[in-house]
Protein backbone atom coordinates (compact mmCIF):
# COMPACT_ATOMS: atom_id res chain seq x y z
CA UNK A 1 0.00 0.00 0.00
CA UNK A 2 1.26 3.47 -1.01
CA UNK A 3 2.01 5.96 1.57
CA UNK A 4 1.37 9.64 0.75
CA UNK A 5 2.54 12.68 2.48
CA UNK A 6 0.59 16.02 1.92
CA UNK A 7 2.31 19.57 2.69
CA UNK A 8 1.05 19.58 6.84
CA UNK A 9 2.71 15.72 7.04
CA UNK A 10 6.29 17.40 6.40
CA UNK A 11 5.47 20.45 8.40
CA UNK A 12 4.87 17.95 11.58
CA UNK A 13 7.97 16.38 10.67
CA UNK A 14 10.15 19.58 10.49
CA UNK A 15 8.38 20.60 13.73
CA UNK A 16 9.36 17.26 15.57
CA UNK A 17 12.29 17.28 14.11
CA UNK A 18 12.91 20.71 15.28
CA UNK A 19 11.98 19.57 18.91
CA UNK A 20 14.06 17.29 19.13
CA UNK A 21 17.47 19.25 17.88
CA UNK A 22 16.39 21.82 20.27
CA UNK A 23 16.22 19.27 22.86
CA UNK A 24 19.80 17.87 22.00
CA UNK A 25 21.18 21.31 22.33
CA UNK A 26 19.92 21.93 25.56
CA UNK A 27 21.13 18.89 26.88
CA UNK A 28 24.76 19.38 25.58
CA UNK A 29 24.90 22.77 26.95
CA UNK A 30 23.88 21.85 30.52
CA UNK A 31 25.77 18.67 30.31
CA UNK A 32 23.92 16.95 33.20
CA UNK A 33 21.47 13.99 32.64
CA UNK A 34 19.93 14.91 36.17
CA UNK A 35 18.82 18.82 34.75
CA UNK A 36 17.89 17.30 30.60
CA UNK A 37 19.07 13.71 29.29
CA UNK A 38 19.42 13.80 25.52
CA UNK A 39 17.07 11.99 23.79
CA UNK A 40 18.93 8.90 22.66
CA UNK A 41 19.27 8.44 26.74
CA UNK A 42 15.22 8.53 26.39
CA UNK A 43 14.68 6.36 23.62
CA UNK A 44 16.92 3.66 25.61
CA UNK A 45 15.11 4.43 28.75
CA UNK A 46 11.57 4.14 27.24
CA UNK A 47 12.56 1.24 25.43
CA UNK A 48 13.60 -0.54 28.62
CA UNK A 49 10.43 0.73 30.35
CA UNK A 50 8.62 -1.11 27.42
CA UNK A 51 10.53 -4.48 28.35
CA UNK A 52 9.57 -4.21 31.73
CA UNK A 53 7.79 -7.19 33.23
CA UNK A 54 4.83 -5.20 35.65
CA UNK A 55 4.22 -3.08 32.56
CA UNK A 56 1.45 -4.17 31.53
CA UNK A 57 -0.07 -3.91 34.16
CA UNK A 58 1.01 -0.67 35.34
CA UNK A 59 -0.39 1.02 32.15
CA UNK A 60 -3.18 -1.13 32.26
CA UNK A 61 -4.04 0.15 35.76
CA UNK A 62 -3.91 3.84 34.46
CA UNK A 63 -5.67 3.02 31.56
CA UNK A 64 -8.08 1.44 33.50
CA UNK A 65 -9.12 4.19 36.00
CA UNK A 66 -8.98 6.87 33.09
CA UNK A 67 -11.91 5.09 31.04
CA UNK A 68 -14.06 4.50 34.20
CA UNK A 69 -13.73 7.93 34.55
CA UNK A 70 -14.09 8.60 31.37
CA UNK A 71 -17.37 6.62 31.25
CA UNK A 72 -18.80 7.31 34.66
CA UNK A 73 -18.43 11.08 33.49
CA UNK A 74 -20.36 10.53 29.63
CA UNK A 75 -23.21 8.93 31.48
CA UNK A 76 -23.62 11.71 33.37
CA UNK A 77 -22.61 14.21 31.21
CA UNK A 78 -25.14 12.87 28.16
CA UNK A 79 -28.28 12.37 30.97
CA UNK A 80 -27.70 15.35 33.02
CA UNK A 81 -27.05 17.52 29.64
CA UNK A 82 -29.99 16.53 27.81
CA UNK A 83 -31.87 17.44 30.77
CA UNK A 84 -30.61 20.85 30.84
CA UNK A 85 -30.67 21.63 27.35
CA UNK A 86 -34.14 20.79 27.87
CA UNK A 87 -35.17 22.32 30.65
CA UNK A 88 -34.43 25.56 31.58
CA UNK A 89 -34.96 25.24 35.14
CA UNK A 90 -32.96 22.07 35.86
CA UNK A 91 -30.00 23.95 33.97
CA UNK A 92 -30.26 27.11 36.03
CA UNK A 93 -29.98 24.35 38.86
CA UNK A 94 -26.84 22.94 37.18
CA UNK A 95 -25.38 26.22 36.39
CA UNK A 96 -23.80 27.29 39.80
CA UNK A 97 -22.57 23.46 40.66
CA UNK A 98 -20.70 22.98 37.19
CA UNK A 99 -18.99 26.11 37.24
CA UNK A 100 -18.02 25.35 41.23
CA UNK A 101 -16.92 21.88 40.33
CA UNK A 102 -14.85 23.79 37.02
CA UNK A 103 -13.38 26.10 38.99
CA UNK A 104 -11.84 24.13 41.72
CA UNK A 105 -8.27 23.43 41.67
CA UNK A 106 -7.16 20.02 40.65
CA UNK A 107 -4.99 20.01 43.54
CA UNK A 108 -7.51 20.81 45.72
CA UNK A 109 -9.79 17.84 44.51
CA UNK A 110 -7.19 15.32 44.95
CA UNK A 111 -6.19 16.48 48.46
CA UNK A 112 -9.53 16.32 49.74
CA UNK A 113 -9.75 13.09 47.52
CA UNK A 114 -6.62 11.61 49.47
CA UNK A 115 -8.80 12.41 52.70
CA UNK A 116 -12.32 10.84 51.35
CA UNK A 117 -11.01 7.77 49.21
CA UNK A 118 -8.48 4.74 48.91
CA UNK A 119 -5.65 5.51 46.64
CA UNK A 120 -6.44 3.30 43.61
CA UNK A 121 -10.04 5.39 43.59
CA UNK A 122 -8.68 9.09 44.13
CA UNK A 123 -7.39 9.05 40.16
CA UNK A 124 -10.98 7.81 38.54
CA UNK A 125 -12.98 10.55 41.36
CA UNK A 126 -10.60 13.42 39.85
CA UNK A 127 -11.40 11.99 36.02
CA UNK A 128 -15.06 12.00 36.97
CA UNK A 129 -15.12 15.97 37.88
CA UNK A 130 -12.74 16.85 35.59
CA UNK A 131 -14.25 15.72 32.62
CA UNK A 132 -17.88 15.99 33.68
CA UNK A 133 -18.11 19.38 33.33
CA UNK A 134 -16.67 19.51 29.58
CA UNK A 135 -19.61 16.57 28.39
CA UNK A 136 -22.16 18.41 30.65
CA UNK A 137 -21.60 21.76 28.78
CA UNK A 138 -21.08 20.53 25.25
CA UNK A 139 -24.12 18.60 25.17
CA UNK A 140 -26.56 21.03 26.88
CA UNK A 141 -25.36 23.19 24.23
CA UNK A 142 -25.74 21.25 21.66
CA UNK A 143 -29.28 20.29 22.79
CA UNK A 144 -30.16 24.16 23.03
CA UNK A 145 -29.01 24.06 19.20
CA UNK A 146 -31.27 21.59 18.21
CA UNK A 147 -34.04 23.57 15.34
CA UNK A 148 -36.86 24.60 17.47
CA UNK A 149 -39.80 24.03 14.47
CA UNK A 150 -38.50 20.28 14.65
CA UNK A 151 -39.05 19.98 18.33
CA UNK A 152 -42.47 22.16 17.81
CA UNK A 153 -43.51 20.25 14.81
CA UNK A 154 -42.22 16.39 16.80
CA UNK A 155 -44.45 18.02 19.44
CA UNK A 156 -47.31 19.13 17.50
CA UNK A 157 -47.51 15.00 16.13
CA UNK A 158 -47.81 13.70 19.49
CA UNK A 159 -43.94 12.50 19.30
CA UNK A 160 -43.20 10.21 22.44
CA UNK A 161 -40.51 12.28 24.65
CA UNK A 162 -38.32 9.47 24.52
CA UNK A 163 -38.42 9.34 21.11
CA UNK A 164 -37.84 12.62 20.32
CA UNK A 165 -34.45 12.33 22.27
CA UNK A 166 -33.59 9.34 20.67
CA UNK A 167 -34.22 10.08 17.23
CA UNK A 168 -34.00 13.78 17.06
CA UNK A 169 -31.31 15.53 19.54
CA UNK A 170 -29.09 12.74 19.74
CA UNK A 171 -28.07 12.64 16.40
CA UNK A 172 -28.11 16.57 16.37
CA UNK A 173 -25.72 16.74 19.35
CA UNK A 174 -23.27 13.97 18.18
CA UNK A 175 -20.76 16.67 17.10
CA UNK A 176 -20.72 18.14 20.67
CA UNK A 177 -20.39 14.75 21.86
CA UNK A 178 -17.38 13.98 20.54
CA UNK A 179 -15.79 17.41 21.09
CA UNK A 180 -16.95 17.42 24.73
CA UNK A 181 -15.51 14.12 24.69
CA UNK A 182 -11.90 15.12 23.08
CA UNK A 183 -11.44 18.02 25.17
CA UNK A 184 -12.68 15.94 28.35
CA UNK A 185 -9.50 13.27 27.54
CA UNK A 186 -6.87 15.91 27.36
CA UNK A 187 -7.83 17.68 30.88
CA UNK A 188 -9.11 14.38 32.33
CA UNK A 189 -5.75 12.20 31.22
CA UNK A 190 -3.41 14.56 32.56
CA UNK A 191 -5.43 15.03 36.14
CA UNK A 192 -5.69 11.40 36.04
CA UNK A 193 -2.12 10.83 36.38
CA UNK A 194 -1.43 14.01 38.64
CA UNK A 195 -4.23 11.63 41.12
CA UNK A 196 -2.04 8.87 41.13
CA UNK A 197 1.64 10.85 42.07
CA UNK A 198 -0.05 11.83 44.29
CA UNK A 199 -1.97 8.41 46.02
CA UNK A 200 0.64 6.57 45.26
CA UNK A 201 -1.59 3.30 44.14
CA UNK A 202 0.55 -0.11 43.54
CA UNK A 203 0.41 0.30 39.82
CA UNK A 204 0.35 3.59 38.17
CA UNK A 205 2.01 5.44 36.08
CA UNK A 206 2.50 8.26 38.28
CA UNK A 207 3.30 6.28 40.92
CA UNK A 208 6.48 5.28 38.88
CA UNK A 209 6.91 8.87 37.96
CA UNK A 210 7.06 9.81 41.61
CA UNK A 211 9.54 7.55 42.44
CA UNK A 212 11.44 8.24 39.84
CA UNK A 213 11.61 11.80 41.21
CA UNK A 214 12.67 10.71 44.16
CA UNK A 215 15.82 9.27 42.86
CA UNK A 216 16.09 11.79 40.57
CA UNK A 217 15.73 9.17 37.82
CA UNK A 218 15.00 12.36 35.43
CA UNK A 219 14.98 9.78 32.41
CA UNK A 220 12.52 7.95 33.69
CA UNK A 221 10.68 10.29 34.44
CA UNK A 222 10.08 11.96 30.75
CA UNK A 223 9.84 8.56 29.46
CA UNK A 224 7.25 7.65 31.13
CA UNK A 225 5.81 11.05 30.16
CA UNK A 226 6.18 10.02 27.07
CA UNK A 227 4.37 6.89 27.93
CA UNK A 228 1.50 9.06 29.01
CA UNK A 229 1.30 10.98 25.81
CA UNK A 230 1.34 8.86 23.86
CA UNK A 231 -1.54 6.54 25.53
CA UNK A 232 -3.01 9.76 25.56
CA UNK A 233 -3.18 10.81 21.54
CA UNK A 234 -4.26 6.73 21.07
CA UNK A 235 -7.37 7.76 23.03
CA UNK A 236 -7.90 11.01 20.97
CA UNK A 237 -7.30 8.75 18.04
CA UNK A 238 -9.87 5.97 19.20
CA UNK A 239 -12.63 9.04 19.69
CA UNK A 240 -12.15 10.23 16.31
CA UNK A 241 -11.97 6.80 14.60
CA UNK A 242 -15.58 6.37 16.33
CA UNK A 243 -16.77 9.50 15.18
CA UNK A 244 -15.88 9.43 12.04
CA UNK A 245 -17.96 5.72 12.16
CA UNK A 246 -20.83 7.20 13.23
CA UNK A 247 -21.18 9.83 10.70
CA UNK A 248 -20.64 7.12 8.02
CA UNK A 249 -23.35 5.15 9.22
CA UNK A 250 -25.63 8.45 9.58
CA UNK A 251 -24.71 9.17 5.59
Amino acid sequence: MKISFTKKHYISLASLAFMLVTWKLLSLYFGSDIILPPPEKILFTTLRIFGDQHFLAIVGSTVLRGALGFFISLVLGLGLGILAGINPNFNTFMQPLVISIRSIPVIALILLALIWLGSDSVPIFIALLTMFPFIYTNVSDGIKNVDPDLVEMATFYRVGKSRIIRELYIPAILPFIFSGASSAIGIGWRAIITGEVLSQPEYGIGTLMQAAQTFLNVDAVIAWTLVAVLISYAFEKIIRWIERLLIVWRT
